[in-house]
């Protein structure tokens, strides 16, 4: 039986007959106002942040909003199913928690709150390599959920192997290769406050648990932690990483291989002919490249070249059910979700989470209902609108 999202309202209003709101705003936009008010301002502006001005950041929401859902009426939306197919694995609706790094600096129950929540909801949760926590721990605290993991391809090719054996050990069953952060871009809220936690020993659980990581070392971690924070900074990222470098993946991963930071078509073609599974359309949340296009612009571009050949995801600028329902539209499979996640753990821990997964499904769920729509499949770019910028 498919998930009735919408559901998750009458549940609200029910709850309002004994005097109960909701803990957290249900429009989810009035988060990161409250993260800022209630958060440090390191912590705060190391998820809400950007590259640059913040451009790409504004482009990517400028770029939803400019485009506007037309509603269709008299077609039989009584019964809705948000199930969809995605990398062989059948999902209750098309969203997934996007990979998060760092998660304990936005709540002590960091990345396993998160994954338990989502597991709760049913939906996927993709674990970063610069967890606060070790993959294994994620993966207990996930049961039976949906887990995939994001590796930041380091140039110690025994750690990117050691990590890969790891993963799928522990359950993780596709991976997402993240292509746009070879180095870390000009980020001015971090650096107005000199902080980056990784250099305090934060956001390295997997990298300081990992025996390849540990054999680089002259002394073990605990004995001197600033020589391992040096190692890690030295190998986490590899600028010189080229597409022949995926043969490497495919050698080492034996499931579905996603590459995130694809918004050229012709990217997204050398993807398909490397034989990878998917990619993920993505700027990272305008984290990386100041003046880049917005993801929801290159969107429909990339979907055109490949989207026959493979699994298209999106995120950057994701905030509302609307949102994930334009980028159905625009030719996304499903939806990764990233910022509000994290303020929603930041304010109310794994209950946060549950409550921006069903905010956003619900919301997704009647927008579609009202716009005429009875599941993600019958959405294409008709059925949007699109004002002039």
């Amino acid at each position: 039986m498919p998930k009735h999202w919408a559901d998750f309202q009458y549940e609200i209003y029910l709850n309002g007959m004994t005097g109960a709101v909701p803990r957290l705003p249900t429009d989810l936009t009035r988060l990161e106002e409250l993260t800022e008010q209630r958060l440090g301002p390191g912590p705060v502006g190391y998820v809400a942040g950007s590259a640059g001005s913040g451009s790409t950041a504004r482009a990517n929401r400028a770029a939803l909003e400019r485009r506007r859902i037309v509603p269709r009426m008299l077609r039989d939306v009584h019964e809705r199913d948000l199930t969809v197919e995605v990398l062989g694995r059948t999902l209750p609706a098309p969203l997934a928690l996007a990979p998060i790094g760092v998660l304990s600096i936005m709540h002590p129950d960091a990345e396993p709150a998160a994954a338990r929540a989502a597991a709760a909801q049913g939906v996927p949760f993709v674990l970063s390599s610069a967890s606060s926590t070790p993959m294994e721990q994620v993966a207990e605290a996930s049961g039976d959920g949906e887990r995939w993991f994001q590796l930041y391809w380091p140039k110690d090719r025994e750690v990117a192997r050691s990590f890969l054996g790891r993963a799928k050990a522990a359950g993780y069953t596709a991976l997402v290769v993240t292509l746009d952060t070879p180095l870390l871009a000009w980020r001015p809220r971090d650096l107005d406050q000199a902080y980056l936690p990784f250099l305090h020993g934060v956001g390295t659980a997997n990298y300081f648990s990992d025996p390849a990581f540990r054999a680089g070392l002259a002394k073990p971690v605990h004995e001197d932690p600033n020589a391992a924070v040096l190692h890690f900074v030295g190998m986490f990222a590899d600028p010189g990483k080229t597409w022949p470098d995926l043969a490497f993946l495919r050698e080492n991963w034996d499931g579905p291989i996603v590459l995130k930071g694809v918004l050229h078509p012709d990217d997204a073609r050398r993807a398909a002919d490397a034989g990878v599974d998917g990619v993920v359309v993505s700027n990272h949340g305008g984290r990386q490249v100041a003046g880049a296009v917005a993801a929801a612009d290159a969107l429909p571009r990339v979907a055109g070249a490949v989207g026959d050949r493979l699994t298209v995801l999106f995120d950057s600028g994701v905030r509302t059910g609307d949102d994930i329902a334009k980028a159905l539209a625009l030719g996304a499979r499903a939806v990764l979700v990233g910022r509000p996640y994290a303020y929603g753990l930041g304010l109310d821990g794994q209950a946060g989470v549950e409550h921006v997964i069903r905010c956003l499904l619900a919301e997704l769920d009647l927008t579609l209902a009202l716009s005429g729509h009875a599941g993600p499949g019958s959405l294409g770019p008709d059925d949007l609108a699109v004002e002039s910028a």
